[in-house]
């Protein structure tokens, strides 16, 4: 099988994946992204209009274990595209305004210790340690402190994100009874920003969820992903592509 080739020669992730020849680190090209907008799912209802813009936590570059996970494709761009999905989830489902933001807190750093962009297994629980030691850091962005009980809710959640729930331990069980729906809900959000994979059959699949998301956030997800990568495929800054992919989701549009 030939592998497909962007403009500097390399092999494209899709390429690379078909091949099943993926490297520890992973980052978009463009005939990947062109493959991925081409593949937009069909949805059968609009957005609805959100009451307001919904958060957006860009994490920081110094807040990630592997600098080469920065540009990633589990880097700054996903946990942000993620901490935003989150927040529209969170409005969804009537959180109030301190889980809110505790939500896109804990989506905002929740892959940000990952050592590779395989399956790294351990990622949540190292990611919850760095969140328990700079949370302060993290709420400080948002705006917002939060009670004591709600960041160790956030916690969780970061800790269980990457744990299937059919895998969890007994501990880990009770530990969900704790915070259902951050856990659910950051699952959730995580799984819609599968549509930046190079291979459909890895896209989101809502078998594995406790909670289904609306079928109309499927195509949302899927725009934010190709909207953020080419803005940064086009030279784009991390911070600057995430705000022009977020422009979709503003009720002022």
């Amino acid at each position: 099988m030939t592998q497909q080739t962007h403009r500097s020669g390399a092999a494209s992730l899709r390429g690379l994946a078909e091949n099943r020849m993926l490297p520890d680190h992973q980052v978009m090209d463009q005939p990947t992204l062109d493959w991925i907008a081409e593949m937009r799912p069909e949805v059968a209802a609009a957005p609805p209009t959100l009451p307001h813009l919904p958060l957006m936590l860009v994490p920081e570059a110094t807040w990630f274990a592997q600098p080469r996970c920065v540009d990633s494709i589990h880097g700054v761009r996903h946990n942000a595209r993620v901490s935003l999905l989150s927040s529209i989830l969170a409005l969804e489902y009537g959180l109030d305004r301190d889980h809110r933001a505790a939500l896109c807190a804990a989506a905002a750093v929740h892959d940000c210790q990952r050592h590779n962009d395989r399956d790294d297994p351990g990622h949540g629980r190292r990611a919850t340690a760095w969140f328990t030691r700079n949370h302060a850091a993290v709420t400080g962005m948002i705006g917002r402190e939060l009670p004591q009980d709600v960041l160790a809710q956030a916690a969780t959640a970061i800790s269980l994100h990457d744990v299937p729930y059919e895998r969890f331990t007994v501990q880990q069980n009770q530990r969900y009874q704790r915070a259902p729906h951050l856990i659910d809900l950051l699952k959730v959000a995580d799984c819609l920003d599968r549509y930046r994979l190079p291979l459909a059959r890895w896209w989101p699949d809502p078998s594995h969820l406790r909670l289904v998301p609306p079928d109309w956030l499927h195509a949302t997800a899927h725009d934010l992903v190709v909207r953020s990568e080419q803005a940064r495929l086009d030279g784009a800054s991390n911070h600057r592509a995430l705000i022009h992919a977020r422009q979709i989701t503003d009720p002022a549009q």
